[in-house]
């Protein structure tokens, strides 16, 4: 039997695990023999390949990160690395893989399909939702809701001690989660890469809320904006507001994966092995526009994501 190995790539996400168990039943289902990569590209290099029996991806559902671990490598960009990974493929007759990661794992991938001409389909897997070409990337839905039960109980306190909160989000280059936590948190304040911000116009707006009766207010940042402890110290001295910063930092990452983590998950999946079976050779799976496809990894690789046009719309008057 052919055989097709599953592997997870880069910095972990909910919905992994899902994608792992849908990716390895299906690949069984059409014929296929599935295999797991432990440790990501360092595992794919030091042979950690095993062949997947049903025990190693029952359970694995509810579960968040990713049970075969994760790494980076920079013995990877080295190609006698490559060779070695590719030998152990070969090994186990291996022809296609799938890993599920993001935009560097997919780099890897095609580095070593250049070279040794392994088919490869990318499951996007990021919570910064910052892969292009895609609209949505596994693990985004669960972090949203971690996002958004921190905010709900910081809104309680800050509330009741008449303070304003300034809560960094994950998303050193998109601010997708920053956005979408503050228009369904009701925030006051959004500081994100994507828009042009003016302090002078929010202390304005703001100043004439608190003199209306405004007691607390809530501000969320893009971690990428490097302002969370600087617009801190700007409520405090300008709004005369005593305010805290909570950095949410790898909590986000974390948590059982959502319903909709979970089924994306399983239609990345099924359409990954389907695009190897139909001889796809180095294509990204995508969600665009209500439906799943693939695209070849030239148009996604070191491509900047397309922000939603609407929801900067939206976000832009907290920024002003």
């Amino acid at each position: 039997m052919e055989g097709i190995a599953i592997m997870t790539s880069g910095g972990d996400a909910a919905g992994m695990n899902p994608a792992i168990k849908c990716a390895v039943d299906y690949a069984r289902s059409k014929g296929l023999k599935p295999f797991l990569v432990y440790d990501g590209l360092r595992g794919l290099i030091d042979g950690k390949i095993v062949e997947a029996k049903r025990e190693d991806v029952s359970g694995i559902m509810y579960r968040g990160g990713t049970v075969l671990r994760s790494s980076r490598s920079k013995r990877f960009f080295e190609y006698k690395y490559r060779e070695q990974a590719y030998k152990h493929l070969q090994e186990r007759n291996i022809n296609k893989l799938i890993v599920i990661g993001g935009d560097g794992s997919f780099r890897a991938l095609n580095d070593l399909y250049n070279d040794f001409k392994i088919p490869f389909a990318g499951i996007p897997a990021t919570i910064d939702n910052d892969i292009a070409g895609t609209d949505y990337c596994l693990g985004v839905d669960t972090a949203m809701n971690v996002i958004r039960e921190a905010v709900d109980s910081i809104r309680d306190t800050a509330n009741s001690f008449n303070r304003g909160f300034v809560i960094e989000t994950m998303g050193r280059h998109c601010g997708y989660l920053a956005m979408a936590s503050a228009l369904t948190s009701g925030a006051e304040i959004c500081l994100v890469p994507e828009i042009e911000y003016d302090l002078d116009s929010i202390q304005e707006r703001l100043r004439v809320e608190i003199e209306e009766g405004r007691n607390f207010l809530i501000a969320i940042v893009a971690e990428g904006c490097n302002m969370g402890d600087y617009l801190t110290r700007w409520i405090n001295e300008t709004l005369n507001m005593d305010a805290r910063l909570t950095v949410l930092g790898h909590i986000q990452r974390g948590g059982s994966p959502t319903v909709r983590d979970r089924l994306m998950a399983y239609k990345f999946a099924v359409n990954a092995v389907d695009s190897l079976l139909d001889g796809g050779t180095n294509d990204i799976m995508v969600y665009k526009g209500g439906s799943f496809g693939g695209i070849p990894i030239h148009d996604v690789a070191g491509k900047k994501p397309k922000m939603d046009q609407t929801m900067l719309d939206l976000c832009t008057p907290l920024s002003r």
